[in-house]
């Protein structure tokens, strides 16, 4: 009895470390720095804003003093930015898509929050 507990035990801890590395060679493909294409408007609190992308995602960022937010609100911008705790939101978005796929959830937009490193207007209005 003991050795078949033992056997599970090691067959849980090889099947655990083996999706491990496939999720790491997965979050390689997703990346921490991201370039994002969409419409910014104004977050509900002073600090924040919402970015809705080109690609129906979503993420929230707060404002910092590295780039000025506040002028673009309203149109078409270009931003780049650093995924906050890219780790957790990679196996979030994972297990929405799994949620997905077996058609639990409709919706699979990606919603994450973002650190803004860069801004360009790409147009002085928003596509609808």
């Amino acid at each position: 009895m003991k050795r078949l507990l033992l056997c599970l035990v090691l067959a849980a801890v090889a099947t655990s470390w083996a999706l491990a590395q496939d999720s790491d060679n997965d979050s390689k493909a997703k990346s921490e720095v991201r370039t994002l294409t969409g419409c910014l408007a104004k977050g509900d609190s002073a600090d924040e804003f919402l970015l809705t992308a080109s690609d129906g995602s979503t993420w929230e960022i707060h404002r910092n003093n590295a780039v000025n937010l506040d002028e673009h609100v309203g149109q078409e911008v270009s931003v780049t930015g650093a995924v906050s705790n890219n780790t957790m939101h990679n196996l979030k978005e994972d297990a929405k898509s799994a949620a997905a796929d077996t058609h639990i959830k409709k919706d699979n937009a990606e919603h994450g929050h973002l650190k803004v490193t860069d801004v360009k207007k790409v147009s002085d209005t928003c596509k609808k």
